[in-house]
């Protein structure tokens, strides 16, 4: 029985993956900013910590409060979010620097909490969640694009550091994933449009591929896998929101 921590475990991926370990009969620590899904969560058996992730000042100081010395067996950072998609001449600036926080430093600063004390165990998997828009070229996303292809760079080379000491490290590249990621920057309609026409990859099936990974003997690590829907040929694009150009 592995003890696992799954950041953004309130929705989506993250609460997939987060189900799927409690399944397997792991303790899993479930930490994100829905009060309510944690709730749900604690009725299930799991531990529910309230973190908002975004706010990455102090952060390192919370973390160390919520650990209280403990080091999980897994740590999976899926928190993230994403802005409204468009041009990025029309961003704002405010969220360019939450999607920064959100989806970078705060990983960063979470694995820096985790990642020594796994070093010197001697074991340990770290999971990242990135996307398939770190990897190739999307309008409308740039700097949500920026933040994952930074975050597969940094996956790869701490893959690097902590391999000497039997510390597996895993990039998750995810194509279009169903999820509630877009639900407060896209209207329904837009959302149907962006899953029009194609059968998307569910969170379930990456939990699914997650335990599967954790799961290989321990001399072996799958440093990334990429996880797209059958229907995909091309990469799917995100039209800007409210119809802009």
């Amino acid at each position: 029985m592995a003890e696992v921590l799954v950041t953004g475990a309130t929705s989506g991926i993250g609460q997939a993956i987060a189900l799927a370990f409690h399944g397997a009969g792991h303790r899993v620590t479930a930490m994100g900013r829905d009060p309510d899904a944690l709730a749900r969560l604690g009725a299930l058996g799991l531990t529910p910590v309230p973190m908002d992730l975004g706010d990455v000042a102090g952060l390192s100081d919370r973390l160390a409060t919520v650990l209280a010395g403990r080091v999980p067996d897994v740590l999976v950072n899926n928190a993230g979010m994403v802005a409204a998609p468009g041009n990025f001449c029309d961003m704002d600036e405010g969220d360019i620097h939450r999607q920064i926080a959100t989806n970078l430093t705060q990983a960063i600063l979470v694995s820096r909490a985790i990642a020594p004390g796994m070093r010197a165990r001697g074991a340990g998997h770290i999971f990242f969640t990135g996307s398939i828009a770190g990897h190739t070229p999307y309008p409308n996303m740039a700097v949500y694009a920026a933040t994952k292809a930074a975050l597969g760079g940094f996956a790869q080379s701490l893959r690097l550091d902590l391999s000497p000491y039997g510390v597996r490290v895993t990039e998750i590249v995810a194509g279009r994933v169903e999820s509630p990621l877009y639900k407060d920057v896209l209207t329904l309609d837009e959302r149907a449009a962006m899953y029009a026409g194609q059968t998307a990859v569910q969170p379930d099936d990456v939990a699914a591929m997650v335990l599967a990974v954790h799961a290989m003997p321990q001399h072996v690590n799958v440093s990334r896998f990429d996880i797209l829907p059958a229907r995909q040929p091309v990469m799917a694009q995100v039209a800007a929101a409210g119809g802009k150009k």
